[in-house]
């Protein structure tokens, strides 16, 4: 008699894998979504900051992120969100355009 697995068991097996696939894919991509949401919700508070030092250095608000930059106030790399959204001020607040 010859040890190993029937042609059967491995479809078992490999239907068991497919399944466990199938449901850990959408849990995945959600999860991605949300740790992005809240990178960018982050980075926000961070623009924020750098607002309040520009208004109380200067005692005006900033036009835009880029006079944060030019004073160095905040570095180039958050004047976007990891998603590609442009940051922006209004009305004395970051945003996300």
């Amino acid at each position: 008699m010859r040890k190993g697995f029937t042609l059967m068991e491995m479809m078992i097996v490999l239907l068991a894998i497919a399944l466990l696939v199938l449901l850990t894919i959408p849990n995945i991509s959600k999860v991605t979504s949300i740790i992005r949401k809240s990178g960018c919700e982050a980075q926000l508070t961070v623009v924020d900051a750098a607002i309040l030092q520009y208004q109380i250095e200067y005692q005006s608000s900033p036009s835009s992120i880029d006079v944060l930059i030019a004073e160095d106030f905040l570095r180039a790399n958050h004047k976007y969100c990891q998603h590609g959204s442009e940051i922006s001020i209004k009305g004395g607040r970051a945003v996300v355009d």
